[in-house]
């Protein structure tokens, strides 16, 4: 077994709230929520995982946390016995974000968002976060209410996907909705449009539609029938 050795501390030491901690610092944050989060924090038995080390060996640190979201830099021995760390990024909500692709008569309705992270646009289904105390269908639906100001006459799961398992931990649940009438999608920086089934799938083949969770969903709506 290879022995603890210290790790190159982050160049990020963002502070972070956790409830009545009195020491904020990064790495107190990470130990708390490594105690009151511990499905975090799990590795899987057997070969070739990347486990996480703990205290007193080496400690982590949460570099952003807000409302929605948790930043980590985790101290991770590798499956060759080096040690490193690794970012990864949490809801934290409990509930899935759920993505919702509305049918017209077998047509695709699109949202066109501009994107920060990426600086472009991006045509889309619909997403969002999932509400506590509530099925996560009755979720899907709230989205295209809330979005759309519509209502599904029927809900299909399409399963769940991880949009970058490399850095995201939470998977996406997928949905596709028949819808009979389409309202203009609320927000800011969005535009929309309804286009043939056929045609969304071609601008997915063209580069047009680059969402990994929009292009999912429709190879997984085209492999349930739901196409046209």
């Amino acid at each position: 077994m290879t022995p603890a050795v210290p790790l190159p501390r982050s160049l990020l030491t963002l502070p972070a709230e956790v409830g009545d901690l009195m020491d904020h610092t990064p790495e107190s944050a990470y130990a708390h929520l490594r105690d009151t989060h511990p499905t975090w924090f799990l590795s899987p038995p057997g070969d070739d995982v990347i486990g996480i080390m703990r205290w007193p060996m080496t400690e982590g640190q949460v570099l952003h946390r807000d409302e929605d979201r948790v930043v980590l830099e985790d101290p991770v021995v590798l499956p060759d016995g080096q040690q490193a760390r690794r970012l990864r990024l949490l809801a934290a909500r409990p509930e899935p974000q759920v993505a919702v692709l509305p049918l017209v008569d077998g047509d695709v309705f699109l949202v066109d968002r501009f994107r920060h992270a990426t600086r472009t646009w991006q045509w889309e289904l619909l997403r969002g976060a999932g509400s506590e105390g509530i099925s996560d269908a009755d979720n899907a639906a709230r989205q295209l209410q809330d979005q759309l100001g519509t209502t599904a006459l029927e809900l299909i799961g399409l399963g769940r996907v991880h949009p970058d398992a490399a850095i995201l931990a939470g998977a996406v649940l997928l949905y596709a909705a028949r819808i009979d009438t389409v309202g203009d999608a609320r927000g800011d920086g969005i535009r929309s449009r309804t286009v043939a089934f056929a045609e969304a799938e071609q601008m997915a083949l063209t580069g047009q539609i680059t969402d990994a969770l929009t292009i999912t969903a429709l190879f997984r709506a085209r492999q349930a029938g739901l196409a046209g």
